[in-house]
């Protein structure tokens, strides 16, 4: 069974496959609420299609225990996914390339810190949520409409997520 390696979550590494959501340097930035307040602009590309319209749910993931098999991932083909984490605790995220069907070559596994979230491009193949630790809540952004909004994809061999630090 391949094991996929953990890469720390960054936005350069990230960027095929959608946004990282921080508070960082690396972003647009600027004080408002007459200097109170520093505002990080812009963060992600929010997108559904014309039939959708965008929604705010909460998420109450359980903890994963490593390792880990992947045996699937799903997408979202009508609009983005975004997952920014609410309790502070670290999280895995696994994705691979938008397109028909996820190539188990492709597919890549990130460290998030529990103050990075990560907004998924439209159609690209994600697993779900990945929470680690303990349960972990996140504020979730996506699409609400009628059609098909999930596509699922079961890999023929799993593939494992070892043991972070």
């Amino acid at each position: 069974m391949r094991t996929l390696p953990i890469e720390p979550l960054s936005r350069e590494a990230f960027a095929p496959f959608g946004d990282v959501i921080e508070a960082s340097d690396a972003v647009r930035h600027f004080p408002i609420n007459g200097g109170n307040t520093e505002r990080y602009h812009d963060l992600m590309k929010i997108e559904v299609d014309e039939a959708g319209r965008p929604i705010v749910s909460i998420f109450r993931g359980q903890p994963r225990a490593l390792p880990f098999e992947v045996v699937m991932l799903e997408r979202h083909p009508l609009g983005s996914q975004c997952f920014i984490p609410l309790s502070g605790h670290r999280y895995l995220v696994a994705v691979a390339p938008a397109g028909p069907a996820p190539d188990p070559a492709a597919v890549r596994v990130f460290l998030a810190r529990g103050d990075q979230g990560v907004n998924y491009g439209r159609g690209v193949w994600h697993h779900p949520l990945l929470a680690l630790d303990r349960g972990a809540d996140f504020l979730v952004i996506d699409r609400s409409g009628p059609g098909n909004n999930c596509d699922e994809h079961f890999f023929a061999e799993p593939m494992r997520i070892g043991t972070v630090d």
